[in-house]
């Protein structure tokens, strides 16, 4: 078989896995509509909290403004000294309303320093179903509702990928790139075949569940929560389900290195907890298949466009579908981001350490001092 012909074929299957992703992710996911309070049942939020970002206020004081008509917020925050913590007391006092505590400590129970900030905010938890919530995670009125609305009767966990919005700056219009039409649709299509994994911006457990199976320490089995939130619900039997539509996550402005320093870190963790999956990876983005279309085509630059027509089309499709954000940018950052797709492949398997939240965290689980994040 010539080179071009064996070309053909290879692009050949990694389109129709492209389009097929795409097809589940479209059927598997809904737009966002409000839904009413259907479910009771009482619930604790668990949001650990590092310093102050962007749009920490909006994102934080959205949980005071949930539609349920039971619930608790524990914030938990590592260090007394943080600058989060003013705002924090700022929020509960503003809203007498809603049951809201701040705790404060560092219980080491793992080399991942959001999931030991938020032992001390599950053991004081007070109700069986239990969210641990991201800081940067914007909660809508509704959101309580989408994720108790998500559970079945094989569910041992429910999760939410981040819907990437209000970009400011190019940089972030690539993040909103990987997170939205590439990560987020792989994700989404993955749970629709029955591979779900977790996603630890938002997860909805039930406290007996989890509790039967180790507790929050066990999800210190692997250097990622997620992670090994994936493993401990598949060990169990269950699956990870994902909500209707993601839950939104405002980024702001972005620098490259920012950029690349977290597609970076999050490929490691792929890399060090799934490396399976994680092999296939360089072949999401359109950068090989668009190199196997100049090889197939009689016309290269011709082969090229092809291909780019036949990734980029359908995936605008998808994030008009579904009400995401798209604006002039998104075509030429989505290009930006499959050209960085090799290259993060590759970082990937590479070690080391990288810091989180003023922590640097090596990939063998250890945990130094904290130190000042760049």
């Amino acid at each position: 078989m010539s080179v071009a012909a064996s070309a053909g074929v290879v692009l050949g299957l990694l389109a129709a896995a492209n389009l097929g992703s795409l097809a589940l992710a479209g059927w598997r996911l809904r737009r966002r509509v409000r839904l009413p309070v259907l479910h009771r049942e009482p619930v604790s939020i668990v949001r650990p909290v590092c310093g102050v970002e962007e749009f920490s206020e909006e994102t934080l004081g959205s949980a005071f403004r949930l539609e349920h008509p039971d619930y608790e917020i524990l914030f938990c925050v590592q260090r007394e000294d943080d600058p989060v913590i003013p705002l924090v007391r700022r929020l509960i006092a503003e809203n007498p309303g809603v049951e809201a505590r701040l705790l404060v400590g560092d219980d080491r129970i793992s080399g991942n320093p959001k999931l030991n900030n938020c032992v001390k905010g599950w053991e004081a938890a007070r109700h069986e179903w239990v969210v641990l919530a991201d800081s940067n995670v914007l909660m809508a009125p509704d959101y309580l509702e989408h994720l108790l609305s998500a559970w079945r009767a094989d569910t041992g966990l429910i999760c939410s990928t981040p819907l990437g919005s209000r970009a400011v700056g190019f940089p972030a219009e690539v993040e909103c790139a990987f997170l939205n039409t590439l990560q987020a649709r792989w994700q989404y299509a993955g749970e629709a075949m029955g591979l779900g994994f977790a996603q630890g911006k938002s997860m909805l457990w039930q406290r007996s569940f989890l509790n039967a199976h180790g507790g929050i320490r066990a999800l210190g089995a692997e250097i990622a929560e997620d992670a090994a939130a994936t493993k401990l619900v598949r060990a169990a039997g269950r699956h990870v389900h994902l909500v209707a539509s993601p839950f939104e996550q405002p980024l702001g402005g972005r620098t490259l290195r920012q950029v690349w320093d977290r597609q970076v870190r999050w490929a490691r963790l792929r890399r060090v907890t799934f490396p399976l999956f994680f092999a296939p990876e360089l072949f999401i983005g359109a950068a090989v298949p668009m190199l196997l279309g100049m090889l197939a085509a009689p016309h290269p630059l011709a082969g090229a466009l092809a291909v780019a027509v036949l990734w980029y089309g359908p995936e605008f499709w998808l994030a008009r579908a579904k009400g995401w954000p798209l604006t002039l940018a998104s075509l030429p950052a989505m290009v930006v981001r499959d050209a960085m797709v090799p290259l993060v492949w590759a970082a990937g398997w590479t070690t080391g350490r990288t810091v989180w939240r003023g922590n640097t965290v090596a990939f063998d689980g250890d945990v130094s001092r904290p130190v000042t994040e760049p």
